[in-house]
């Protein structure tokens, strides 16, 4: 299986992705989401799960940021700009949850771009082809896709981007 992100230039994410950009929530997350594409995966593949993370905000919040989660995904391309109109699949609570002053679920479960604080970050998006759905509600955390999906991952590939502050 291989996942593609075809907005990547030189291996950066352009500034629409991000803080740099013009599309914004009420709380202030950028929203524009990322395009990807999913191809060659396992045949008997009935849903994706997608993360979208930033291992590098360990060094400026101490935790791994989570960006973006998909649940029940059941097809091999996502257009960009697409977290804030799509309805074929579940969209869980990013990190900007805990950012936003109340914690506001509904406007942080879709994409939460990047807006790295300190450096150039790193992000990866990690796609897993699973042999079920998970029927998770929206706005699932993290934790939740991850014991849902124990058992069910027939195959998962990633990619990698770059944004600086």
């Amino acid at each position: 299986m291989k996942v593609t992100i075809p907005a990547l230039v030189n291996g950066e994410f352009p500034d629409q992705y991000g803080k740099r950009g013009s599309q914004f929530s009420p709380g202030g997350m950028p929203t524009y989401s990322i395009p990807f594409d999913i191809s060659d995966a396992p045949a008997d593949t009935k849903s994706f799960a997608v993360v979208l993370e930033d291992k590098d905000a360990i060094t400026a919040s101490g935790f791994v940021w989570t960006h973006w989660l998909i649940a029940d995904l059941k097809r091999t391309s996502v257009a960009e700009n697409e977290s804030q109109s799509a309805t074929d699949y579940t969209q869980g609570a990013n990190s900007w949850a805990s950012v936003l002053g109340k914690l506001d679920l509904d406007e942080a479960s879709y994409y939460g771009g990047m807006a790295p604080p300190n450096c150039r970050h790193r992000y990866e998006l990690i796609v897993y082809a699973l042999d079920t759905e998970l029927n998770l509600p929206r706005s699932f955390r993290f934790n939740d896709l991850h014991f849902a999906m124990q058992g069910h991952i027939l195959e998962s590939a990633s990619a990698m981007g770059t944004y600086d502050v």
